[in-house]
């Protein structure tokens, strides 16, 4: 195991059991108890994971997320919060965290979040099982790459976060068929990240923003009321 994770945490005493915890399963850990530390950290050795407290001095959570995400789309980052209402963890999605543990929290559920986060973002470069690989995509004026997590759409170049480029794919993949929030929730978070079919929502509104010329009246990304989502590429698909 070689995976480097950086963990920012402003509690001390949180911040050396999971450390101490990490460093027993063959991680390597990097330690902060600021934002600005964390991002400094994370620029000058990118790591493999980030496990990100929201409330922190210097700089919070979110501010460290959207910062890290503004370099790097790729790695997968966990945020841990006191915090536990639903706006909170729409914040810290939107943003492009790829998971959230809400505090006080066992350190088998942190481990099992940790590697699956690092799973996913494993998978996201990996064709889907019983699929074609697709690499990359075209599709009206916009072009994919999924291997560089980033795209253009006239021109302009958006990046993806590896859920949402593993969701877009799966979705075109299964071109034209409708997928059901629960299918998503299974192939793309999987079984062990407690999330809920609003965490689907959250990135279809995401990935709309970046690949529809009007994220409110979609195109290719459409809505099946009461069933789920699928990718159209052309009205033939409908």
């Amino acid at each position: 195991m070689n995976e480097r994770i950086l963990v920012a945490e402003d509690d001390p005493s949180i911040l050396t059991a999971v450390a101490d915890l990490l460093e027993s399963e063959g991680y390597g850990v990097e330690t902060a108890m600021d934002g600005t530390t964390a991002l400094d950290l994370f620029r000058s050795s990118p790591p493999d994971l980030v496990l990100l407290d929201v409330m922190m001095p210097g700089m919070n959570g979110y501010d460290v997320c959207r910062a890290i995400r503004g370099q790097d789309a790729r790695v997968p980052v966990v945020m841990l919060t006191a915090k536990g209402q639903e706006v909170d963890k729409v914040v810290g999605l939107e943003l492009g965290a790829d998971d959230y543990i809400v505090k006080p929290f066992g350190m088998s559920e942190l481990l099992a979040r940790i590697r699956a986060a690092l799973r996913r973002g494993a998978l996201a470069h990996e064709p889907l099982p019983g699929a074609a690989v697709s690499l990359s995509a075209d599709f009206g004026d916009v072009s994919v790459d999924f291997e560089a997590m980033s795209g253009q759409k006239g021109g302009t170049q958006f990046f993806l976060t590896p859920k949402e480029a593993a969701l877009l794919r799966f979705l075109l993949d299964h071109g034209g068929k409708v997928v059901s929030r629960e299918v998503l929730l299974e192939e793309i978070w999987g079984i062990d990240c407690e999330v809920t079919t609003r965490t689907v929502d959250q990135h279809v509104v995401r990935l709309r923003q970046k690949i529809e010329d009007d994220p409110s009246r979609p195109f290719f990304l459409q809505t099946a009321h009461g069933a789920g989502y699928r990718f159209v590429c052309s009205p033939a698909d409908l």
